[in-house]
């Protein structure tokens, strides 16, 4: 039977969730797919609208399982935003573990065991996506679909 995950890229001061039920084998069945931005002003009350936005989604849509995309090394060096990028994805993390389980999955490890392709190449293959999804997913929510992918595999 398949159940409700969630995928989750935090990126900047935005956080992109795709919500799917998962079978245990075939491809996810879309139910949403939403970016939701940081709101304007100060960053604490920001950050607090936005933790309790993704506690309210996760409660009322019965999501059993979070998977997160995992921070990555900035290789050009950290700067501001890639701290405040860092700091939205931990009140994130934070607001989906009190209400249900979270899983963490890396871009770098998704590579190394999902298959014989890197993430960012099954991220621009179409057909790839037509096959794995049933419903609307927007190219630029596939790194959110790949996590629950990942995820469904065995580690």
């Amino acid at each position: 039977m398949a159940s409700r995950w969630l995928g989750v890229v935090v990126s900047g001061d935005k956080v992109t969730i795709v919500d799917a039920e998962v079978p245990d084998t075939g491809p996810l069945v879309i139910q949403a797919d939403e970016s939701w931005p940081l709101q304007q002003g100060e960053r604490v009350p920001a950050y607090v609208v936005m933790a309790q936005q993704v506690s309210n989604y996760v409660t009322e849509n019965r999501i059993k399982l979070a998977v997160v995309k995992a921070s990555a090394v900035s290789l050009g060096g950290t700067k501001k935003a890639h701290l405040e990028s860092a700091e939205l994805r931990g009140v994130v993390m934070a607001a989906l573990g009190t209400i249900t389980n979270v899983e963490l999955r890396s871009k770098g490890v998704i590579s190394k065991t999902f298959g014989k392709r890197k993430v960012d190449a099954y991220v621009k293959d179409d057909g790839f996506w037509q096959k794995e999804c049933v419903g609307q997913l927007r190219s630029g929510s596939r790194e959110a679909a790949m996590v629950l992918l990942a995820a469904r595999k065995p580690k």
